[in-house]
């Protein structure tokens, strides 16, 4: 059944170590052969995305995992499960993916945002208590390239403001702060399982929380709405003679089709039980490009505060190239490439910068509440200023030897232009 996929990842791991190997190196097709022998592909039926959210919430140490079929859609209904409603504010920080601010855009409230630390690209809580206003609801901390925030600072503030706290952890797994495993601090948090996730399948993602109620409005939210979902239960099919009776009523909240398929489930699955592995060679792999700029004044590294830990979904570095050694960013870029680099990713615009909100083109989903809510240059100052700095050095390396090769490439860069 699985001949050209079992040939393919004979071919990938004959491949010379210029080629990253396949990150599916566990119990992947296993599964999956499992699931299409199954009586049930549905999420509404089957078990795979059951015993997902299960071993997930027993690695985070949390009561309730909820799947979902993007770290989006998670966003989305963590905030509707959270009590954000039309017109309340959501504070995001001014250096992220745009996800958290259309997320908040897609449950019709208005997206604000506080400013980030210099040194550790989070956001700044001085500016979120700052930002905070009668209308704020809810505040969504995100741990940038596997960072945590000053999550002890935010909740402080959340407590005194009647705020809900969604962390979005897109980029982190198994990070750490002052100790206590991420995701586990604010009232919900996020997980994206995208194709470059530490945990992927695809696309996927996941809730996790300790809060019962939280968990089950987050599950209808996601479920069309059914009425019989329940925190830590996702089918709906259990007893047939209930749901096939013409009088029963299905559908107590509305709710969205945002359900995680039973094949990304089991490839998910499959991938958690690899994931220290998984986590620490990405950290290994930061490590080696960090001792290969540790003598060079111009690239920085993203600062790791004491008592937290980096799970480095990318190595993010400010480059201050441009005045050190008269070489631009992109030329800095292309010299790495051609001494044998994978390249360097650029920071995201920041959010408020993208034309879909700075043109207003997301003001006609709801011209009542969006009428006068524009965003101008100028709004986040520290963000704007280190977007246009951060290089991101690529972590997702299976082969540790292929790790050392590119940092070796970025050293010869240093040296080149040190000569």
């Amino acid at each position: 059944m699985f001949s050209r996929i079992e040939t393919e990842t004979t071919e990938k791991a004959a491949m010379p170590k210029t080629v990253n190997p396949s990150k599916y190196l566990g119990n992947e097709l296993s599964y999956l052969e499992k699931v299409l022998n199954s009586e049930s592909w549905s999420a509404t039926g089957g078990s795979w995305v059951q015993s997902l959210e299960r071993e997930f919430a027993r690695k985070f140490g949390v009561r309730y995992a909820v799947a979902f079929n993007s770290g989006t859609s998670t966003l989305h209904a963590a905030l509707e499960a959270g009590g954000v409603r039309p017109g309340d504010e959501v504070i995001s920080p001014g250096l992220t993916v745009i996800m958290d601010t259309t997320a908040t855009i897609h449950a019709n409230a208005i997206p604000v945002y506080a400013d980030v630390d210099p040194e550790t690209f989070t956001i700044d809580p001085a500016d979120v208590a700052r930002k905070i206003t009668p209308r704020t609801k809810a505040i969504v901390p995100v741990s940038l390239y596997g960072l945590p925030s000053d999550m002890d600072a935010l909740m402080d503030l959340a407590a005194a403001h009647n705020l809900t706290v969604i962390e979005d952890n897109a980029q982190a797994v198994l990070s750490l702060y002052k100790g206590k495993l991420l995701g586990a601090i604010g009232h919900m948090a996020s997980y994206s399982f995208e194709n470059s996730k530490h945990i992927s399948c695809g696309e996927g993602g996941m809730i996790i929380t300790d809060d019962e109620k939280y968990a089950e409005m987050a599950r209808k939210i996601g479920g069309h709405g059914f009425k019989n979902l329940r925190a830590e239960e996702g089918r709906i099919r259990l007893n047939q003679d209930v749901f096939q009776d013409p009088d029963y009523k299905r559908h107590d909240v509305l709710g969205w089709n945002y359900r995680l398929p039973e094949f990304n489930a089991a490839v998910a699955l499959s991938q958690l039980e690899r994931v220290d592995e998984l986590v620490e060679m990405r950290i290994k792999s930061a490590r080696m490009f960090m001792d290969a700029m540790s003598y060079c004044d111009y690239l920085i590294p993203q600062k790791t505060p004491e008592g937290s830990t980096n799970s480095y979904y990318t190595l993010g570095v400010i480059y201050r190239g441009d005045e050190s050694i008269g070489a631009s960013w992109k030329e800095f870029r292309k010299a790495y490439i051609r001494n044998g680099g994978d390249g360097i990713y650029a920071a995201w615009s920041v959010p408020y910068l993208e034309p879909v909100i700075s043109e207003r083109q997301f003001a006609g989903r709801y011209p009542e509440i969006y009428e006068n809510v524009r965003y101008e240059k100028g709004l986040c100052p520290v963000a704007e200023n280190v977007q246009k700095k951060i290089m991101q050095f690529k972590t997702n390396y299976r082969d540790l030897e292929l790790a050392a090769r590119k940092a070796e490439a970025l050293k010869t860069t240093i040296d080149d232009f040190r000569s």
